[in-house]
């Protein structure tokens, strides 16, 4: 009887799940012991993956209310210790399927990665990858943001991000808000202080969020770039080849000539730019009537140019306006998706958002085929 029970509490922590790796704690080889003694009292010793884990009492409780769900038992403790070096590094192997690599490089990666881009900056790049993030992930998608600005970071705050990933070994386990994992040097930089990188260390660094952090099994991960079309947009080219390009834009005729730089670079890496995106559109007034603040048209124009250039349609994927709730909901770490999905704004980014959602599946991917 004792065997049976002890089977049974197994069975049912396969319930309980990693809140950072997204993993039963069963499968991560967590739980180290299960005993019953003859009064029915169940003793469960769970392995944090490193000392002072945030996670600990949680996993704690969750083990404990999943035990409980097993008739017969008279008590259920819990009491956790940490893992040794030794089994870190078969934890951290087993994330890794033994390999030190990009995995959505693999040919058997089922993530979309998004670069969005824009020719220049103050046009609301990052209010859009917020945005269309916080809102591809309300449609149910597994989704990923690694702020790939470098020296002007944004995405942390606009997710309202404080924390610093936990580390495992040299593995890091990216922080999740709304529903998003964020990952961004500027949740190692105190306030106020400056990242003064050149390019290779740059490359270095977006090379490490694509390969060391263990982002799981994501159908998105989108790419917030700084603004033209510099070493970053290079090194993404040469370690995300498969990133596909979005940019963003504003109505004003400025902002749309530099952006269509964003096609020339597409074509010298061989990138596919799959739309764009015109930020502040218009304002709409109390009395109904619409400001077009910035002019008007930019967007249509990229859209259209970009479309000769790569020789395919490149569709204008949506007209944003400009709403002062947008920008307070990124100051306060909320998109506009999240704290008021039905306002205009929240509704065109759901919109962008289906019209770029692909359903998951291996349509126009190479396959390693063996003829037997």
């Amino acid at each position: 009887m004792t065997a049976e029970l002890v089977q049974q509490i197994s069975t049912a922590l396969n319930s309980v799940i990693d809140p950072e790796i997204g993993r039963p704690i069963t499968e991560l080889d967590m739980v180290e012991s299960i005993t019953v003694d003859e009064r029915g009292a169940a003793e469960i010793r769970v392995l944090m993956t490193i000392e002072g884990c945030p996670m600990r009492s949680n996993i704690e409780r969750m083990a404990a209310e999943a035990a409980a769900t097993v008739p017969g038992l008279t008590e259920v403790r819990v009491e956790s210790g940490t893992m040794s070096e030794e089994q870190r590094k078969r934890l951290v192997d087993s994330l890794r399927q033994g390999r030190r690599e990009i995995p959505f490089n693999r040919p058997d990666s089922l993530t979309r990665v998004l670069g969005i881009s824009s020719g220049k900056g103050g046009v609301g790049k990052s209010t859009v990858t917020a945005n269309l993030a916080a809102a591809l992930a309300s449609l149910g998608h597994r989704v990923g943001v690694l702020d790939a600005d470098i020296h002007g970071f944004s995405i942390p705050g606009m997710f309202g991000v404080t924390d610093q990933p936990t580390k495992v070994n040299d593995l890091l386990m990216p922080p999740e808000a709304h529903g998003v994992k964020v990952m961004s040097i500027g949740v190692f930089v105190p306030p106020g202080q400056a990242v003064v990188w050149r390019g290779p260390k740059m490359h270095r660094a977006i090379e490490q969020f694509a390969s060391d952090v263990f982002w799981g099994d994501l159908d998105f991960l989108l790419l917030d770039l700084p603004p033209g079309t510099g070493d970053v947009a290079i090194s993404v080219a040469q370690l995300l080849p498969s990133a596909e390009l979005m940019v963003v834009t504003t109505p004003n005729s400025m902002a749309s000539d530099v952006a269509l730089r964003i096609g020339s670079l597409a074509s010298s890496t061989q990138q596919s730019v799959i739309g764009v995106v015109e930020n502040m559109s218009w304002m709409d007034l109390p009395d109904g009537t619409r400001m077009e603040v910035f002019g008007a048209g930019g967007g249509e124009r990229v859209a259209d140019e970009l479309s000769s250039a790569q020789g395919r349609r490149v569709p204008l994927l949506g007209q944003v306006p400009l709403e002062q709730p947008v920008r307070e909901g990124s100051d306060a770490g909320t998109p506009i998706v999240v704290s008021d999905p039905t306002s205009p704004a929240a509704q065109e980014f759901l919109r962008i958002a289906s019209a770029v959602a692909k359903p998951r599946g291996l349509a126009g991917r190479k396959l390693k085929l063996t003829v037997m």
